[in-house]
């Protein structure tokens, strides 16, 4: 079955969307790294349910409701990247987690005695669908914001929101404000944790 593809209007700017079978294969943001080329070349189609529970959930999460989606999610990736998708699903909204402790959890999977951040750094980069496998909330070792492919403006609207959402301290927020206005290196406050859970 051929994939499908439509275009999506939301504060942080146009996204697109891809869902094959009746699940969501991609949605990232026009323009971002590694994506707008694959899906553009879909089939577009305005009226598939999946679509438009998809635009219910994103009007939700950008209100500030942290609500379970309705449909499945299926991104297709190396074995590598599915089990790093995986934990990423697994980091609770508002919160953060770092590219070392993914390494660790990935590790422990592979009973292996470590694995590279850079390796799981490239697999997360490589999420194909932003917001819902939540890339936004991983940082680097010191905090720092480090990359991400939709831009770091965005990365810090995204955690703002969500902690904003958690009634977190104004002053945390206005941090990630603050480093975002400066172009300098983004940190999110020592107050906040880093929490995995699985």
């Amino acid at each position: 079955m051929e994939r499908i593809s439509r275009f999506l209007e939301t504060p942080l700017g146009e996204m697109c969307a891809s869902a094959e079978k009746g699940t969501i294969t991609r949605l990232g943001f026009v323009g971002q790294k590694y994506f707008v080329a694959d899906v553009l070349s879909r089939t577009p189609a305005a009226d598939e349910p999946v679509f438009h529970d998809l635009e219910h959930w994103l009007a939700d999460y950008f209100a500030g409701k942290n609500r379970k989606p309705e449909f499945r999610l299926n991104p297709q990736g190396t074995p590598f990247q599915e089990a790093v998708w995986k934990l990423l699903l697994k980091i609770p909204y508002g919160t953060t987690t770092t590219y070392g402790d993914l390494a660790r959890k990935i590790a422990g999977q592979r009973n292996l005695p470590r694995m590279s951040a850079q390796a799981i750094g490239g697999a997360v980069g490589r999420n194909p669908i932003s917001i819902l496998i939540p890339c936004h909330r991983v940082i680097g070792a010191d905090g720092s914001l480090t990359g991400y492919a939709s831009g770091l403006d965005k990365k810090i609207f995204l955690l703002r929101l969500e902690r904003k959402s958690e009634t977190t301290p104004d002053s945390t927020i206005n941090g990630l404000e603050d480093a975002s206005a400066s172009g300098e290196n983004q940190q999110l406050s020592e107050s906040q944790p880093c929490i995995f859970r699985i």
